[in-house]
């Protein structure tokens, strides 16, 4: 026990941005040199679908993020990365930023933000990641993790020593872990790339209000698909409605820092006002038509898958 405590006080570290302590196992150095193998691995995927540089979609990523890298200068772990992006035309529903800067955008994602100031609040929640290391943090926890359940199911396993009870006892080990330690873990993180992202967003002159309605949009277009909902302590990411309360929480102290990065004021008019309006007008024209015609409603955007396509073993990639 005095070893492991030892180990533990040894291997704390000071989250960037936030200051929130954290277990760190794996060194900047020794996640930098995976970060590059997963990045070629990716661009070797990913070859054939890779939007040229001269396409306007990936030079608006290209500006953005040049933007938010710009204007977040003060955060080390930004100034310090040079910042790459690759656009690949895929209709799903994401984006996910390497700790080296290897910034991935899929076309699917540019169709399902409204406005650029959507797209620079997506791209600042997932630099966020990269810029926090929250892909050797939760590696680290993994690993700590896997470590005291073996020393469980060794010490189950000597008590009664039986082929079966193993099996049985590591299947509830795992489920327990995924349930009670690493989703959970996981929706911790994106919280947290949320905040720090509105926070980036916010310094790049973005107006934050858009953040949330973004989320708001993809709740309604699950809804309207007939997406089925997965109760969030299955998920690893919060439900759209838990980010949507979040980021109106934070919303005030985004502004006032915009507001300090002597920012452009914004229009009078609410975004999330405005989206608001628009869907009491929508499902009130929808009930107009199912009287009229019996008539539904459909929505052209897939739902936002929350993992890159990928099976060989790589770092963890956050949406």
């Amino acid at each position: 026990m005095v070893i492991l405590a030892l180990f533990f006080l040894t291997h704390l570290d000071e989250s960037p941005v936030t200051g929130r302590m954290r277990l760190l196992v794996f060194s900047r150095e020794n996640y930098m040199e995976l970060a590059a193998i997963t990045s070629q691995g990716y661009m070797e995927e990913f070859a054939e679908q890779l939007v040229p540089e001269q396409d306007p979609r990936h030079q608006v990523v290209q500006r953005v993020v040049q933007h938010l890298a710009q204007r977040n200068q003060d955060i080390p772990e930004v100034s310090s990365v040079p910042w790459c992006v690759h656009v690949v035309q895929s209709p799903t529903v994401n984006a996910f930023v390497l700790p080296n800067g290897k910034v991935f955008m899929f076309t699917g994602m540019l169709e399902a933000v409204a406005d650029i100031h959507q797209l620079t609040f997506i791209l600042g929640h997932e630099m966020a990641h990269a810029v926090m290391g929250h892909s050797a943090e939760q590696a680290s926890m993994s690993h700590v993790i896997d470590f005291l359940s073996l020393i469980l199911l060794t010490a189950i396993w000597a008590v009664c020593p039986r082929d079966s009870l193993a099996v049985l006892g590591q299947w509830i080990q795992g489920k327990l872990v995924q349930f009670l330690f690493s989703r959970p873990y996981s929706r911790k993180l994106e919280a947290e790339a949320d905040q720090v992202g509105l926070q980036m967003a916010a310094k790049a002159c973005a107006d934050v209000r858009a953040g949330p309605v973004f989320w708001q949009q993809m709740e309604l277009t699950d809804q309207l698909t007939g997406e089925p909902t997965i109760p969030e302590w299955l998920s690893t990411h919060p439900s759209h409605r838990n980010r949507v309360t979040q980021m109106d929480r934070l919303i005030p102290q985004a502004l006032e820092l915009r507001e300090s990065c002597d920012c452009p004021a914004l229009p009078a008019t609410d975004p999330r006002s405005v989206f608001a309006k628009s869907v009491r007008l929508l499902l009130d024209g929808a009930t107009d038509g199912r009287g009229a015609e019996g008539g539904g409603l459909a929505a052209p955007v897939a739902s936002p898958d929350p993992q890159p396509p990928s099976t060989s073993p790589r770092l963890p990639a956050f949406t």
